[in-house]
């Protein structure tokens, strides 16, 4: 039957388990790739305090390198995050595997 503004569009169907695992993993991965290059960014700021002298240059490097390192600790803190999703999808996952595990049991010795 027609609408008044169209047809009902049908739906898609929910994203499984296993696609939101591997939409957080990927997540998780660029993550990770941020943490390198800060990881990169901090050493080379840590070489140059090394090499100036003390004063107003060396105190520049090191707040840039303490905004740096609380941009590392953020991303670490996501990246946990991320990972602790991960492990309760795929608690989930395993226990909705047993549920049908034991449902096909239960139904087959009937």
């Amino acid at each position: 039957m027609k609408r008044v503004f169209g047809v009902k569009k049908d739906k898609e169907p929910p994203p499984s388990i296993q696609d939101a695992t591997d939409r957080i993993s990927k997540r998780g991965d660029t993550v990770d790739e941020k943490l390198k290059k800060l990881d990169a960014e901090l050493s080379r700021y840590k070489e140059q305090i090394k090499k100036t002298r003390p004063g107003p240059a060396q105190e520049a490097l090191k707040s840039r390198a303490m905004r740096v390192l609380k941009q590392k600790r953020m991303y670490e803190g996501q990246r946990d995050m991320l990972y602790n999703q991960t492990f309760n999808l795929d608690q989930v996952a395993f226990a909705s595997e047993g549920l049908k595990d034991a449902q096909q049991t239960v139904c087959g010795s009937l």
